[in-house]
């Protein structure tokens, strides 16, 4: 079970404010791409799942995951998650043609998308994705990630922060964000969900 804060920031003023309060405990910045996939039918989705590619800094490399479960509740996320490396060039190939996918004999996510969600020999499809930067900070004994996430509808600026004790992380947060004067809310539903929405939260 992955559980994170997270907190939509209200405009590219508000995130580049804090990008700069963040500054000196910057770590890094990835660039990723995000790919997902479902069943001819909606296989996946129907039963509030969500198969994705991840390619990170130019396919410097890809991890394939399976996500399901997911409430999000006061900033607060709680998702089940399962995760695994793939070659590049290989999810490269799959993103191209999906079915490639189902044929990965060793995955775990593979066997449960046939089995538990009954993705079958007519195979997968592409849905489509978007672009994320992803700052990556250490600050206060908390690992933040705030992201710039860019769809072709438009932008979104979210901070995030995975951790076992939620609502001291989310305090924390608050209070950093308060004191700088950054606007923000909870975030009420998943970047994956905005993406298929094809519009942004209001």
């Amino acid at each position: 079970m992955e559980v994170e804060v997270k907190l939509r920031l209200a405009s590219s003023a508000a995130h580049e404010r804090l990008c700069g309060v963040l500054s000196p405990h910057h770590c890094r910045t990835h660039v990723q791409e995000n790919l997902f996939f479902d069943g001819p039918n909606a296989e996946l989705s129907s039963n509030l799942a969500v198969l994705r590619l991840r390619f990170y800094d130019l396919d410097s490399h890809c991890v394939l995951s399976l996500k399901s479960k997911p409430q999000i509740s006061d900033g607060i996320s709680r998702i089940e998650e399962q995760e695994e490396p793939l070659d590049p060039i290989f999810g490269r190939h799959c993103a191209a043609e999906p079915w490639r996918l189902l044929h990965i004999e060793s995955s775990d996510i593979i066997k449960r998308v046939k089995v538990e969600f009954n993705v079958g020999a007519r195979g997968l499809v592409g849905l489509g994705g978007f672009r994320n930067v992803r700052g990556v900070y250490e600050w206060s004994g908390l690992k933040l990630e705030l992201d710039e996430t860019h769809y072709s509808f438009g932008t979104c600026y979210e901070i995030e922060c995975e951790s076992s004790e939620p609502e001291e992380a989310k305090n924390l947060l608050e209070g950093l964000l308060s004191s700088n004067g950054i606007e923000y809310e909870y975030s009420e539903v998943s970047k994956f969900a905005i993406f298929r929405a094809g519009k942004l939260p209001g």
